[in-house]
């Protein structure tokens, strides 16, 4: 009888658990879904018998490449995992790491220390494009134009241990380097839309210009990482989403990775 209480109490947990998105215009960081549920399911042709918590694994650990989209049946997953708790928690656990890290230096006095973030998915966020119905998490093909169209709306919210740890160097006087692989036509709204959440100060931020349109995101980052130690900064860190972001040339003394699996760049 006690077997079949905790079995009946197990599936009225479950049953009450509802999950939902927050309206995908809110400027403010999506609200928490308190629950992270693991949902199982195949992903599909290129790994075949992961479940969708394994898939993100390999992607994480970039055991897993060159993918294109999720695997259809792993995007409420992703979607449940991104909308959650547990995201902000690992982010949190990346910025502390960066923290302790910064906090064991002994900073020069030069100016020429410097950090390199990606913005996309790292200094800001753009989950209130991806929750809406017509964009998904992953699943399906990237749409550019709707993309551009979301940048202008400079609504993308700070991803909060981010940019608290960023708030954290500027006062260590660390040199601040926004290197993206967005495109200087949207120089201006990624400036106010970063401006508009807490990202005040900074050194530089390079967009990609229209000569390096095709370059490889690892070729790109890889090349102004260069100039910039050619130009006689220490890139003490580097923090980015993206594989891309923080390998090949002149990665940096460290390197710390922030949790996407809802695309690949490489």
């Amino acid at each position: 009888m006690g077997l079949l209480r905790g079995i009946s109490l197990i599936f009225l947990l479950g049953v009450l658990v509802i999950s939902h998105f927050p309206n995908a215009n809110a400027h403010a960081y999506p609200n928490p879904i308190n629950l992270l549920m693991p949902h199982s399911g195949s992903a599909g042709h290129r790994v075949p018998g992961l479940n969708c918590l394994s898939w993100r694994l390999a992607v994480e650990t970039y055991n897993l490449r060159d993918w294109r989209t999720i695997p259809e049946e792993c995007e409420g997953y992703v979607g449940h995992y991104m909308m959650g708790s547990q995201y902000r928690k690992d982010c949190l656990a990346v910025t502390s790491a960066a923290y302790d890290y910064i906090k064991s230096l002994s900073l020069n006095k030069d100016g020429k220390d410097v950090w390199v973030f990606d913005i996309d998915e790292t200094s800001l966020s753009n989950l209130p494009y991806y929750a809406r119905p017509s964009v998904g998490f992953g699943a399906n093909p990237y749409n550019a134009t709707a993309f551009d169209e979301w940048q202008k709306e400079m609504k993308a919210p700070a991803i909060p241990s981010v940019l608290s740890f960023y708030k954290k160097l500027v006062r260590y006087g660390v040199k601040i380097v926004f290197l993206s692989g967005s495109h200087e036509e949207f120089r201006q709204f990624k400036e106010r839309n970063m401006k508009n959440i807490g990202y005040t100060k900074w050194d530089m931020m390079i967009l990609k210009q229209a000569s390096e349109s095709k370059l490889k995101a690892v070729e790109y980052k890889s090349a102004h990482r260069t100039k910039l130690e050619k130009m006689g900064y220490r890139i003490i860190g580097n923090m980015g989403d993206q594989w891309s972001d923080l390998i090949g040339d002149h990665p940096g003394m460290r390197t710390f990775k922030l949790p996407d699996p809802m695309y690949y760049i490489g």
